[in-house]
C-alpha cells in the first residue's frame, strides 16, 4: 500500500502545480475547467490501463499507446512542477529572511508568485510535448539510410567495393502503419547491395506478430551473396508468461520458422562460406549473448572450422557480446554487427557535432560505428520500436556498409 501511495502524492503534486501554470494564461473557467476535465480523464484512462495491463503477455498496441501518452502528457508536466518547486523554495527562503529582518509589511509570509516562471515553465514544457509528439507520429518510421565505408588490409581481393545492407530490431509487433513499412522496404531494395543481413528481434514476443508482414519483408531483394539473420533477446519467448514450456518451445519454433518465410537464412551458432571470385570470407552468427540478458550465444561453436587467418563477419545482437568477449578474441573477428540497443529512441544526433543519448549511460557502444586495435563493430539503431512508440532524434536505420581493402583514409 506504501508503495502506491508514493506515485500517487508525485502525481497530484504535478497536477496541482501544473494547474497552477495553466492559470497563469488564462482566467476563463471554461477552459480551465476542459484542462481538468481533460487531465482526469488522462489519469483515469492511464491508471485502469495500468491496473488491468497484464504484463506476463507483453508490449502489445494498448501497451504502447500507454506509455506514450504517459511520456507525452507527464514529462512536460514534470518539468513544469520541477521549476515551480525550484521557484516556491526561493520563495520560501526569501519569506524566511524576510521574517527575521522583520521586513513584512505585506503581511504574507510567502512572496507572490511570480506570473513569468509560470509563463516559461510553460514554454519550456511545450519542448519536450513537441518533440514526443512527432516521436509518436512521424519519428518512427522516419526512415533513414545511412552509409559507412570501412578499411581492411586484409580484405580479399575479390570483396572489394562489396556493400552489406544491416537492419535490426524489427519488432513487428509494434507496426501501424503497412504504408510507412512497406516505403522502408522499398529504400532497402534501393541499395543494391551484394549482401542483406539482419540482426535479431523479428517480434516483440509472438511469432503471430510478424505473420500480416510475412508478404511485405519477403519483398527484400534476394541479393548475389544472399540474406541472413541471426536472434535477438525478444525472439526467445522470454517476455510472456507462457502456460508451459511447450507452448513457449512452439512460439520459438515458430519465430525461427518466420526467416525462412521471409527467405533469410537463420543462423544459430553457426558460420557459413560466402565465395565472390575467387576468394571467400566467413559469415558468422551467434545466438543472443547480451550482459543483462539471455546468453543462448556460443562464440566457440558458431566459429567451429574457422581459420584465424580467414576475413570475419560476426553478426551478434547485442553489442556488450563484442565488449565483453568478441573484440580482443584471438580469432580476430574483423566487423561485427549488431543492433538491440535501438538509440534508446531518444536523443541528439548532428552528424560531426554531437551525438547524445541516455543509453550511453549504458552501452558503451551503442549507434554507429567504433573501431578497436582494427577491428570493427557497427551498431544499428533499429528498424522498428519498443515501449516508447515513437523515435525522438533517434531515426530507425538501414545501414549500407562498403568493404574496401586497404587502410583508412584520413
Amino acid at each position: 500500500m506504501f508503495k502506491g501511495i508514493i506515485p500517487l502524492i508525485i502525481i497530484v503534486l504535478i497536477e496541482v502545480y501544473s494547474f497552477q501554470a495553466i492559470r497563469t494564461l488564462t482566467k476563463s473557467k471554461a477552459i480551465l475547467g476542459v484542462y481538468i476535465i481533460i487531465s482526469l480523464a488522462v489519469l483515469a484512462y492511464l491508471t485502469y490501463t495500468m491496473i488491468t495491463f497484464d504484463k506476463g503477455h507483453g508490449q502489445n498496441q494498448r501497451s504502447l499507446w500507454t506509455i506514450g501518452l504517459f511520456l507525452l502528457i507527464y514529462v512536460p508536466k514534470l518539468l513544469i512542477t520541477l521549476l515551480l518547486v525550484t521557484e516556491d523554495i526561493f520563495r520560501l527562503l526569501q519569506g524566511i529572511i524576510t521574517y527575521f529582518l522583520g521586513d513584512n509589511d505585506k503581511g504574507s509570509f510567502l512572496p507572490a508568485r511570480r506570473k513569468f516562471v509560470s509563463q516559461v515553465a510553460l514554454g519550456l514544457a511545450a519542448i519536450p510535448f513537441a518533440s514526443f509528439l512527432y516521436g509518436m507520429t512521424i519519428g518512427k518510421y522516419n526512415f533513414k539510410v545511412r552509409k559507412k565505408t570501412i578499411y581492411f588490409p586484409d580484405l580479399p581481393d575479390s570483396f572489394d567495393g562489396t556493400t552489406i545492407t544491416q537492419i535490426s530490431d524489427i519488432h513487428s509487433g509494434s507496426f501501424d502503419d503497412a504504408e510507412k513499412i512497406e516505403y522502408a522496404i522499398s529504400l532497402i531494395n534501393e541499395q543494391q547491395s551484394d549482401l542483406v543481413l539482419f540482426t535479431g528481434d523479428i517480434v516483440n514476443s509472438l511469432a503471430e506478430e510478424m505473420y500480416p508482414w510475412i508478404d511485405v519483408f519477403k519483398k527484400i531483394h534476394n541479393p548475389k551473396l544472399g540474406k541472413y539473420s541471426i536472434l535477438g533477446n525478444h525472439d526467445y519467448g522470454e517476455y510472456y508468461h507462457w502456460n508451459s514450456q511447450a507452448e513457449k518451445d512452439e512460439n520459438f519454433s515458430k519465430i525461427k520458422d518466420l526467416h525462412q518465410q521471409i527467405n533469410f537464412k537463420l543462423l544459430l551458432n553457426e558460420n557459413v562460406k560466402i565465395t565472390k571470385g575467387n576468394h571467400s570470407i566467413r559469415l558468422i552468427g551467434v545466438e543472443n549473448w547480451g550482459l543483462k540478458f539471455k546468453q543462448a550465444g556460443d562464440l566457440k561453436k558458431a566459429s567451429q572450422g574457422v581459420n584465424k587467418d580467414e576475413f570475419k563477419i560476426l553478426m551478434s545482437h547485442d553489442p556488450s557480446h563484442w565488449d565483453a568477449e568478441v573484440q580482443h578474441d584471438d580469432n580476430n573477428y574483423h566487423l561485427t554487427l549488431s543492433g538491440h540497443t535501438h538509440g534508446f529512441q531518444f536523443g541528439i544526433e548532428v552528424p560531426g557535432w554531437i551525438k547524445w543519448s541516455p543509453v550511453q549511460y549504458v552501452y558503451k557502444y551503442w549507434a554507429g560505428l567504433y573501431e578497436n586495435a582494427g577491428r570493427y563493430i557497427y551498431v544499428n539503431r533499429g528498424f522498428g520500436f519498443h515501449a516508447y512508440p515513437g523515435r525522438v532524434g533517434i531515426m530507425p536505420e538501414i545501414t549500407v556498409i562498403e568493404l574496401k581493402k586497404g587502410e583508412k583514409v584520413a
